[in-house]
């Protein structure tokens, strides 16, 4: 049994604690952008898109994370392409995270009142300039807490990451407490440091709903 303190337990965690953080933010950005992207395609009622896009949205709501990392994983390398952990799972947390972007998006456009929509036309505006100038900036407000509140999720599904061999927080707690066999006092660090991640970006969420609805007023 190797010997570990406190210490060395906290300062191993918080190195793999880096690449949690490093993940989330580029499945965060990664899928709000192809999220803002397919809102776009959606809210365009191009002919098929719609359909095609709800579909999206029910195959990544209505499976497993887990097993869409499994299918990222194994799924890319049948194409030939060398797969890495950091790789798949950065793939598969972006399109699940572009899933529920999109959809939660989807629900605060629609939220706002179809007078907005007849106003942004009668001045002439283009799809574009209507969402751009009249519809998103209302929108944006609803949408704040949502979409932060959504980032703690994907900050806790990292974990799941460390089943394709990712060594993230939970996988270094796995194999510190594996080493150490203080197994209580490795995962309460790793719960320690989780909350130390989400509960930020929580308060951060309240502050900005507070700010912009004051705004409003």
């Amino acid at each position: 049994m190797v010997e570990f303190s406190l210490w060395d337990i906290l300062r191993n965690l918080l190195l793999a604690a880096r690449w949690t953080v490093s993940l989330s933010l580029i499945a965060f950005i990664g899928g709000g952008l192809v999220g803002l992207l397919l809102l776009v395609l959606r809210l365009s009622k191009v002919r098929g898109t719609e359909r095609l896009i709800g579909a999206y949205v029910q195959v990544f709501q209505g499976t497993p994370l887990l097993m869409q990392l499994f299918l990222a994983y194994f799924g890319i390398a049948l194409f030939g392409i060398k797969t890495s952990p950091w790789t798949a799972a950065a793939v598969a947390l972006t399109l699940y995270t572009s899933a529920y972007l999109t959809e939660i998006w989807r629900g605060c456009v629609a939220s706002i009142p179809k007078g907005q929509w007849e106003a942004a036309q009668s001045l002439a505006l283009n799809f574009g300039e209507q969402l751009r100038h009249v519809v998103l900036p209302q929108a944006l407000r609803i949408a704040v807490p949502p979409t932060v509140g959504f980032l703690v999720q994907v900050i806790k599904g990292t974990a799941l990451a460390s089943v394709i061999g990712f060594v993230e927080l939970t996988k270094a707690g796995s194999m510190i407490s594996n080493a150490t066999y203080q197994p209580f006092l490795v995962y309460a660090c790793v719960a320690l440091l989780y909350f130390v991640l989400c509960f930020p970006v929580s308060l951060v969420a309240q502050l900005l709903e507070r700010k912009l609805h004051g705004n409003r007023r």
